[in-house]
């Protein structure tokens, strides 16, 4: 089997697109529908449905799919054991991260490892944390840093590194932020600016007001944090934000007892093989959880 056409089959799957397949491997549509068409022959099935634009998995590619995943994954797995072998610390090591930890962790850590690992290329992808997680599920990423789901499910490993404490917050201006002291209730039927409903923050944050019976009254919603500080910063709403990233543009609201964190650090497929790149960044990071770095 054509493992050339096997990664057409599946950037067609992810993607629903040949264009945005033929895009992702850097190919002309026309080479993208000429792996398949070759692929759809070995095997002697229809693989997609065309309805003008649209493509959908046909059964038989539904019955592909996680096969495909499969054989791509053992190949991969094979090489990275056959590579590990020398002991040599080089080859590429491919990260995702979400934006604000990149922005605010990583820095230092990426700092020392690209010192002491030079031959290590790194292919470093900046996404959601829930989208990282996929990644790292279908193998597509070896180490992903990102903010922590209460609960990982096997095969995937979660290795807590640092705690991310939340704070609520406001404009300085904003009538909030002149009281001395505030309560959820107080707080719930005021806009507020939000990450998205898929984000794992969104939900710690949301279980907050439902535990009280609360619905927080959700204005706005982005997944990207610097965008939330730029508009509780002008007035339009309050939020929550890591304490990292307050500063005089932002104040933290009084709610007496109420503590919130989330966790950040790093996830990993535990049934595949890792590289030895892989291996020292995971060092790396546990000996800043440990503090030792």
């Amino acid at each position: 089997m054509d493992l050339a056409a096997l990664n057409a089959f599946i950037a067609i799957a992810e993607s629903g697109s040949f264009s945005e397949a033929a895009e992702r491997l850097h190919l002309t549509q026309p080479a993208v529908s000429k792996r398949i068409a070759s692929l759809e022959q070995q095997l002697k099935v229809r693989l997609f449905d065309r309805l003008g634009r649209e493509v959908s998995l046909t059964e038989a590619g539904r019955a592909l799919l996680p096969r495909a995943y499969q054989i791509l994954n053992v190949l991969e797995d094979t090489r990275r054991a056959l590579t590990n072998l020398s002991g040599e610390i080089s080859g590429r090591l491919t990260l995702a991260t979400s934006h604000h930890i990149g922005l605010h962790r990583l820095p230092p850590l990426l700092r020392a490892f690209t010192r002491s690992h030079p031959k290590v290329a790194l292919d470093i992808q900046f996404l959601d944390s829930e989208v990282a997680y996929e990644e790292i599920l279908h193998g597509r990423a070896e180490v992903a840093v990102i903010t922590l789901a209460p609960e990982t499910q096997a095969p995937v490993q979660a290795v807590p590194v640092w705690d991310d404490p939340l704070d609520f917050v406001a404009a300085p201006e904003h009538p909030l932020a002149a009281k001395p002291a505030i309560t959820l209730a107080d707080i719930a039927d005021i806009p507020a600016v939000f990450p998205g409903e898929n984000t794992f923050t969104h939900h710690i944050v949301r279980r907050l007001f439902e535990a009280e019976g609360l619905t927080p009254n959700i204005a706005m919603s982005t997944n990207y944090l610097e965008t939330i500080k730029m508009m509780v910063s002008i007035g339009l709403a309050w939020s929550v934000l890591p304490r990292t990233m307050l500063d005089d543009q932002v104040t933290r609201l009084p709610l007496p007892g109420i503590q919130l964190t989330r966790k950040l650090g790093y996830i990993l497929h535990t049934e595949r093989t890792r590289s030895n790149a892989a291996q020292a960044f995971m060092n790396l990071l546990d000996a800043q959880r440990d503090g030792v770095a």
